[in-house]
């Protein structure tokens, strides 16, 4: 089955942030932990004070020298880098854009290439001079497995909790302090989730950021939709076994 195109493509950006500095410098800023690197690309993502995205990115080892790469939505790119730049204050840090591109697959991997850090499902990422991917949709495979993409589920508002980052492996409670980890620790010990994205049945389609419905009252908002599910982000109180966005029906499955 083929998926409801409802957006558009998952465009990335490659900073490459070097600097003796650079490990401490982005272990201090980030929701995830930096020495993971050793074993393989990292999911993290970087917060305001209050505990809310900036942006959600891929970190990996530069193979060409002493840096770190960062791959983002091309969208929120320039913001980061920045933010990143305000945080640099003394730091022996460099940061730059770079021409790099990335290759996605599911198919087996090319040398050189890094496993897909969120989910095993989304196979691996080679970077380089030249970009693109094996023609896999993407758009079904996010949605059967639960996985929010920067711009559309992911936005300013987001709460990394609710939208799934500790199932993403993109945070760690282990590491210490970092910008918003207060807020996030506390949702984590503190507080039981109310909200979160969550993989639902749908019957027709609705436009992406359609209010869905149930008895009268708002449950959430629509997104992606492929093969018959849709990603939405719900009020767990108002889930119900029938829910409507627009002339789409929307129902509970057994997934996240």
């Amino acid at each position: 089955m083929t998926s409801t195109k409802t957006q558009m493509p998952d465009q990335r950006s490659i900073l490459r942030i070097g600097g003796p500095d650079r490990v401490d410098f982005l272990q201090n800023l980030v929701t995830n932990d930096i020495g993971k690197l050793s074993a393989g690309a990292v999911y993290a993502a970087l917060l305001t004070p209050q505990g809310k995205l900036v942006a959600d990115f891929i970190l990996l080892p530069d193979p060409a020298g002493e840096a770190i790469l960062l791959d983002v939505a091309a969208e929120w790119a320039p913001a980061l880098l920045q933010r990143l730049k305000m945080y640099k204050l003394r730091a022996d840090v460099s940061l730059e854009m770079t021409d790099l591109q990335v290759r996605r697959g599911t198919g087996p991997a090319p040398e050189g290439a890094v496993s897909d850090p969120r989910d095993p499902a989304l196979g691996w990422r080679l970077y380089g001079a030249e970009g693109g991917d094996d023609g896999t949709d993407w758009d079904a495979l996010r949605v059967t497995h639960g996985i929010p993409q920067s711009g559309i589920e992911l936005g300013p508002e987001t709460y990394i909790l609710e939208a799934g980052f500790e199932r993403l492996n993109g945070v760690d409670f282990r590491k210490g302090c970092y910008v918003g980890q207060e807020v996030t620790a506390r949702m984590k010990h503190k507080t039981e989730l109310r909200k979160g994205i969550r993989v639902l049945g749908i019957e027709g389609a609705a436009p992406v950021g359609a209010d869905i419905e149930a008895g009268g009252k708002s449950v959430g908002t629509l997104f992606t939709q492929a093969a018959g599910r849709a990603l939405a982000f719900l009020r767990f109180d108002r889930m119900t076994d029938e829910m409507a966005a627009g002339s789409a029906r929307l129902y509970p499955t057994d997934r996240v």
